[in-house]
């Protein structure tokens, strides 16, 4: 029979509280200083937030903060400004990467948001409604969420977080308590409380990445127009496949690789490269840069009632 020690001491409520602000603070002090309002010039009005990822003036914003606008003004924390140009923008993540005219001075660490759990300290950082440097904090609610975007494309691997975000938070940094940005705050649904969605850092990442190499994030385009139906039946056991739902295509580009590789209207997409295919949200989300130029497999249940493999060689999206 086990016993209780009487002797153990209570936590200090107090201490603990005071290591969660001192985590915040410390967080802030590290990145808040890397984080510009950013206004458009021409065009539109509309402001935003943005942060510097490099000692020479390359910030990342979302694209709907900087919109059609080729130039934008950067205030910085200390009342430095200065301009800069959108050197890229990626609508189906809500990014878009600037390089100011000159350094901003700080600039912050992007972070491996797949070390995140849920539970862990969130700090969001902007200027919402106007409120320069603004802070608010709170925790990761959710990891992996998906969110369609204004481009219709389904964007995956999004932090929900109850940091409280409003206009103007936008393209601002969502930092850990270690200081490093996990995410780029985007979007809120409007009439919910503490539910705020951030672009993961590691997609930041590869946006960046490509628009610095590339001008523009390549995908994969394959030449098809479908339909996310429920798979008949008979199909399905023709297969072999568990699958509910499929992708029934309904127009085929001529001249295009789907044309090439011998898909032909009324095929049943069933799997990429072995990977199920449930919906067109699934061919979308698999064909993503990597596949450009690459033989991809596509097993279909096709026209003649048949299961096929097609090799397909998918070409970049303009």
């Amino acid at each position: 029979m086990g016993y209780m020690d009487k002797d153990i001491a209570p936590q200090n409520e107090g201490a603990l509280i005071d290591a969660y602000s001192q985590s915040i603070a410390a967080a802030i002090d590290i990145v808040g200083p890397a984080v510009s309002r950013i206004e458009r010039v021409g065009g539109r009005q509309g402001h935003g937030s943005g942060f510097a990822v490099s000692p020479d003036g390359l910030i990342i914003t979302n694209n709907h903060v900087v919109d059609d606008a080729k130039v934008v003004r950067i205030t910085t924390p200390d009342g430095f400004v200065t301009e800069g140009r959108v050197l890229g923008r990626d609508v189906d993540t809500d990014i878009a990467l600037i390089r100011a005219n000159s350094s901003t001075g700080a600039w912050a660490k992007l972070g491996d948001s797949q070390r995140l759990r849920r539970g862990h300290i969130a700090i969001a950082i902007g200027n919402p409604l106007g409120f320069e440097w603004t802070v608010t904090a709170g925790i990761v609610s959710a990891l992996g969420r998906s969110m369609r975007v204004a481009s219709g494309r389904l964007m995956e691997d999004v932090i929900q977080t109850d940091a409280a975000l409003n206009p103007g938070n936008s393209g601002g940094p969502l930092v850990s308590s270690g200081g490093e940005v996990i995410g780029v705050n985007t979007a809120v649904i409007q009439g919910a409380q503490s539910i705020a969605f951030a672009v993961a850092s590691n997609t930041a990442n590869f946006v960046v990445s490509e628009i610095l190499r590339y001008g523009q994030v390549r995908r994969a385009f394959i030449g098809i127009a479908g339909d996310t139906i429920v798979l008949p039946r008979r199909v399905a056991l023709a297969a072999g496949t568990v699958q509910t739902t499929s992708v029934r295509i309904r127009r085929v580009e001529p001249a295009g690789p789907a044309a090439k590789g011998g898909l032909q209207e009324g095929d049943y997409i069933l799997a990429i490269d072995g990977s199920p295919v449930g919906g067109v949200d699934d061919i979308v989300r698999l064909m993503d840069g990597s596949r450009i130029g690459r033989d991809t497999e596509i097993l279909v249940f096709s026209v003649a009632g048949r299961i096929e493999k097609k090799i397909l060689l998918p070409m970049a999206r303009s």
